[in-house]
């Protein structure tokens, strides 16, 4: 089942081109607001003993185009937003020469795999604007995009094993880190407002079945293919991902964790306009402003 947010918060089920609001069918009050919107989180928990209200609802329901609506970001209010770091080979590499080229220099603690923490302010929608920091870019400093798998925690937990990882994924969506290349704190770099857009909706893990066959594509301005990758590559899997983070931290119903870059990053400017996609999920088509 694919699962959007739209207009007022609505929860609906997308269906190839058309969208059907599936609101009605929750067992929860359904509160607009964001931040008090505590049946997102009982949704991402609670989802397969849910799902067969929301089959019947969207059965019965009217459908209208995708188009027609506006798609907001399939997450609301998360506890958090977990990033990983350095999980594709080639990205790896490819960082020592954009180091040497915006730092004049090569940060060794940067080249191994982590997991840091983004703030979820930072989150936008499949359709909303990349707004680049003012002061940023008048310091001179490359803004760069990095187009990445983002699950989204089912039940959560803490010391979660890694066998049973894939029990604790409600779905999957796509993402863009969005990161400022400079020597200061990782996660300052990549929290300013619009820096974590995600969408079109949510896959839900029993679509997806196997989150190591995505394939994730991004092009910048109509012909500039920058980033072309399966999920195959990621140096730690999505299971290991989930597990790792919950030794870290307790996981919450609705977090987002970003799996990592792939290689193919590089810098955006006003004007651009950047397509991400990956297969088995959607597209998101952003624009770049100051």
């Amino acid at each position: 089942m694919k699962l959007a947010l739209f207009d007022d918060h609505r929860l609906g089920v997308v269906t190839g081109e058309t969208v059907t609001d599936v609101t009605g069918a929750l067992p929860w009050p359904h509160e607009a607001d964001p931040l008090t919107a505590g049946w997102w989180r009982r949704l991402c928990r609670d989802f397969p003993a849910v799902r067969p209200a929301l089959e019947e609802a969207a059965a019965a329901g009217s459908a209208v185009p995708v188009a027609e609506v506006r798609l907001l970001a399939p997450a609301l209010n998360p506890s958090k937003i977990v990033a990983c770091a350095s999980n594709y080979a080639a990205h790896v590499e490819e960082m020592h020469g954009v180091q040497e080229r915006t730092l004049g220099k090569v940060e060794s603690w940067m080249m191994n795999f982590d997991v840091f923490l983004k703030a979820p302010s930072s989150i936008s929608g499949p359709r909303d604007a990349i707004v680049l920091p003012a002061a940023e870019v008048a310091a001179g400093h490359e803004i760069h995009h990095e187009s990445e798998l983002v699950i989204v925690v089912a039940r959560g937990g803490k010391d979660i094993p890694e066998e049973d990882a894939l029990a604790h994924v409600f779905g999957y969506t796509l993402g863009l880190d969005m990161t400022v290349r400079s020597t200061g704190d990782r996660s300052r770099r990549k929290s300013y407002d619009t820096f974590s857009p995600v969408g079109p909706w949510i896959t839900t893990a029993d679509e997806a079945t196997d989150p190591a066959a995505f394939q994730i594509d991004l092009v910048v301005n109509g012909d500039d293919h920058r980033q072309h990758v399966t999920t195959k590559e990621l140096l730690t899997p999505v299971p290991a991902i989930v597990s790792y983070a919950s030794r870290v931290m307790t996981l919450v119903p609705g977090d987002l964790i970003f799996t990592g870059a792939p290689p193919g990053v590089g810098p955006i400017r006003p004007g651009d306009l950047i397509d991400t996609s990956i297969s088995g999920i959607g597209a998101m088509r952003l624009t770049v402003r100051s």
